[in-house]
């Protein structure tokens, strides 16, 4: 008997051994995964901490009469746990997995292979720059505003179809004769287009002329996209002089929020009636609203910073359906014109219940 008792208290020691010898090996053993988070929610109306430490409006105008507004119109982000550098451990993996509030994403669909997390940044940083832009432009356009907006070649690639063909500062003001008012709607043309040759309209050192491209596939992440070989920007002549400030944070999903901002702080009526609402999603000159990533974790983080409402991109859909936190509504938007028409039912107390949502969308 003591015998019995003694073995089975042998195998039981070792068990617990091997347990935390696997447990220390699973906390240190390297991933080829990240997690995401929610991350921090800034109120467009609001302010944020600027680089020296202090807080400055995150929306700030200047040449035109401002209003004040009460309630939140909140751009949401997430936080990325982990890069090529040091990746989080099969334990936090775990704890991560069965949370709901996070996703555990293969590594090379957020850093890319040769690409270290320092020019991932600078990138991000150019999106949100190129966001920024196309916001105030989308919103002074709906507010009757000229914007001026030119679509112009910053350089061709080495080795690309333009390389030879368009030359820095040109400007882009057709693709097979429709007119290029955004970087977006150029890119969108040439995606639709499916590797079929392009005519752009370009004028260079003032005169017009047309050149054909034939774009050439480019695949990452199971993903195919049709590129030319061009780097762009867009260039606006603002009739007032619109100041976005948000230090730290990157990427174009903030545009559909900084555009509602930019709105409500030129507009004496408050565009939320007073309420706390959230969104995500880039945003064109032209109002349209586009897909992001993340989108899940931003619902908890609009759900945490005591949103009721959530404006969610329509194309996003399919990731929001079975994932809404408790207390939320998820109102899906494809248009600039879309989210207003959904505020002014919130500002006017309306019937929210009525408001379009992701289910109604995907059927």
């Amino acid at each position: 008997m003591d015998r019995t008792r003694s073995g089975k208290l042998g195998l039981g020691v070792w068990a617990l051994i091997v347990a935390l010898i696997a447990l220390v090996v699973l906390t240190f053993l390297p991933s080829p995964y990240v997690i995401q988070r929610p991350g921090p929610v800034y109120d467009t109306l609001g302010t944020a901490e600027g680089a020296d430490g202090e807080q400055v409006p995150l929306i700030s105008v200047e040449g035109a009469e401002t209003f004040e507004t009460t309630g939140t119109l909140d751009l949401t982000t997430v936080q990325v746990v982990g890069n090529r550098e040091r990746t989080p451990s099969w334990f936090e993996l775990a704890l991560a997995w069965v949370d709901s509030s996070k996703a555990v994403v293969p590594l090379d669909s957020v850093f890319p292979a040769g690409v270290t997390s320092e020019e991932r940044d600078e990138q991000n940083a150019t999106l949100m720059v190129d966001s920024q832009h196309e916001a105030t432009a989308a919103a002074l356009n709906e507010l009757g505003y000229d914007t001026g907006a030119e679509v112009v070649v910053v350089e061709a690639v080495p080795d690309s179809p333009a390389e030879g063909v368009l030359e820095a500062d040109d400007v882009i003001t057709a693709i097979d004769g429709a007119e290029v008012t955004s970087a977006t709607l150029l890119r969108q043309a040439i995606q639709e287009a499916e590797g079929a040759p392009v005519a752009l309209t370009v004028l260079r050192d003032g005169s017009e002329q047309i050149v054909e491209l034939t774009p050439e596939e480019y695949t990452q992440g199971g993903a195919t996209t049709w590129l030319i070989g061009i780097t762009l920007r867009t260039d606006y002549e603002f009739e007032i002089d619109v100041t976005i400030q948000l230090d730290n944070v990157g990427g174009p999903s903030a545009g559909m929020m900084f555009a509602l901002g930019i709105i409500d702080t030129l507009t004496e009526e408050e565009l939320n009636g007073g309420e706390d609402i959230a969104g995500t999603g880039t945003i064109d000159a032209a109002g349209t609203v586009g897909p992001i990533g993340g989108i899940r974790q931003k619902l908890y983080g609009a759900r945490d910073a005591g949103a009721d409402y959530f404006l969610a991109p329509e194309s996003n859909c399919d990731e929001v359906v079975g994932h809404i936190p408790n207390g939320l509504q998820v109102i899906p938007t494809a248009t600039l014109d879309d989210s207003l028409d959904a505020l002014s039912v919130i500002a006017d107390g309306g019937d929210t219940s009525s408001l379009p949502t992701c289910e109604s969308v995907l059927n």
